[in-house]
């Protein structure tokens, strides 16, 4: 894909987390687009990231894919809700109040995962997110995040302006 993603406007203040952080070149530097009314993010996962059997992932990377996905389209719903573009100030980035994930099929680490997110709603500082995880055309997981925006006593003053 040749657009940003969501979490490329970021500010580079917020760009270190593990899950979807630009600048964190350890991690895993999820990249999250608007698909229609869904957000959909592309992965392939590292053989490291086995679980319990081997050549099925890890059930910390499922959730992590979930939530930092969901992070960066409640980001992107909220700039959609405002009628601003993504990046302009003052930046809106988001923290985790809530994460439920349903495993329902083990996931293969052979292929590429596909995360898929809904808003349910954008309500203020806090937006619903649900995903749905899929390797191989199968739903493996389920999430529901709910996502708050970070506080402005966490937010450095030049993404406020």
């Amino acid at each position: 894909m040749t657009k940003k993603a969501f979490q490329d406007y970021y500010p580079d203040y917020f760009s270190h987390c593990y899950g979807c952080g630009r600048l964190n070149e350890h991690g895993l530097q999820i990249k999250s687009y608007w698909d229609g009314e869904e957000s959909v993010c592309i992965h392939i996962p590292k053989p490291c990231y086995t679980g319990g059997a081997p050549g099925y992932a890890y059930g910390g990377l499922i959730a992590s894919l979930i939530d930092c996905h969901s992070m960066g389209t409640a980001a992107a719903a909220t700039y959609r809700a405002e009628n601003r573009e993504m990046g302009t100030q003052p930046a809106l980035r988001f923290m985790t109040a809530s994460l439920h994930v349903d495993y329902l099929l083990p996931t293969p680490l052979d292929g590429q995962i596909e995360i898929r997110g809904k808003v349910k709603g954008v309500n203020g500082r806090k937006v619903v997110v649900e995903s749905r995880l899929l390797a191989g055309g199968k739903v493996c997981a389920r999430g529901e995040v709910v996502a708050v925006q970070v506080p402005q006593h966490l937010t450095p003053a030049d993404t406020k302006k």
